[in-house]
């Protein structure tokens, strides 16, 4: 394994970087990184970034907006925020073993007296708490994981830069962001600073990972992951995109994600289709707005067409009865 050190605050460019690492450095089997980020939104893959955050906010505060590569829903960012990516040609398609992932994590806090646990679809809690949300990428057989590990973030300023669905605050049966998050410094005995449990986390990596060394990006790398972060993750077309135009929209709710959809519809047909959420898959949900487009806009007429492919490579723990559902009343 090789470990790639990042100094860099720029959140745009520190997810370019990943993505890059993701994409381009396959001649590297494993790779982890460490990363910090200014305030800033990261949203999921697939979600409506409108949708998912106080815009009003952010644009008052300057906090960035970036979308990732990866699944799952919008986490808040500052620079007391650690988040750590761990990028592999080893595992397999659709195994989503968050689990395994978030070991070093584990380890690391009980090396320094805190006994966490993974939870949930993505999570990792301290006493019930959550203190990391976990996503992954897939890309021609390769493996992106990172985790948004909250250190000692103002808890203020994410609950009134995130906006939550209610379905979300209702499914998850509480009342506000805040009442289920916690920061790692407030459990740990003994406080440190964000860089040195950074320091703990990477020393951590090294033990269980006994042959990981340092790979240091060369001039032509850096070149191309601030070309990456110019031209596409600091752009509007990609945190923000074109709204859908759109005649039906339907939201649901399933435990292993949230699927909302904009339909455009003329004579019972589906013209267009736009696919949001927080849900996790190996695939991207292009294929299935196309595959769906002509198609009528019935349930049973839905259901065939996403029958003639595998729907748990866009939308992993949901069955293809409940993706047709979300996209047209059963």
């Amino acid at each position: 394994m090789k470990y790639i050190v990042n100094n860099s605050h720029d959140p745009a460019y520190n997810i370019a970087l990943e993505a890059y690492a993701f994409r381009e450095l396959t001649a590297l089997d494993e790779i982890f990184i460490l990363w910090i980020n200014e305030p800033a939104i990261i949203i999921g893959k697939h979600q409506n970034t409108i949708e998912e955050i106080n815009k009003a906010f952010t644009d008052e505060h300057g906090i960035h907006v970036v979308r990732r590569l990866s699944g799952g829903g919008a986490v808040y960012h500052d620079l007391n925020n650690l988040n750590y990516t761990i990028i592999s040609n080893k595992s397999d398609e659709g195994a989503f073993d968050f689990k395994t992932f978030s070991k070093p994590v584990i380890d690391t806090l009980a090396n320094l007296g805190v006994k966490a646990e993974f939870t949930g679809r993505n999570d990792l809690e301290i006493d019930g708490k959550k203190f990391c949300g976990n996503a992954q990428a897939y890309y021609k057989g390769r493996m992106m994981h990172h985790g948004c590990l909250l250190f000692d973030v103002d808890m203020s300023v994410l609950g009134q830069a995130l906006k939550v669905s209610k379905d979300k605050i209702e499914s998850k049966g509480v009342k506000s962001v805040r009442a289920r998050v916690t920061n790692i410094v407030d459990e740990l005995p003994e406080k440190i600073t964000v860089q040195e449990f950074s320091d703990a986390l990477l020393n951590q990596m090294k033990k269980e990972y006994p042959d990981m060394d340092e790979y240091v990006l060369t001039d032509e790398d850096l070149s191309a992951i601030q070309k990456l972060r110019d031209e596409q993750f600091a752009t509007w077309d990609w945190t923000y995109g074109q709204a859908p135009d759109y005649t039906i929209e339907r939201s649901v709710r399933y435990p292993a994600g949230k699927i909302t959809t904009y339909a455009d519809v003329e004579n019972s047909i589906i013209k267009s289709l736009k696919i949001y959420g927080d849900f996790f898959g190996v695939r991207g949900v292009e294929d299935i707005e196309e595959l769906l487009k002509g198609v009528r806009y019935e349930y049973s007429d839905v259901l065939a067409k996403l029958n003639t492919i595998d729907t748990t490579q866009y939308f992993s723990r949901m069955t293809t009865e409940e993706v047709a559902k979300a996209i047209v009343e059963a």
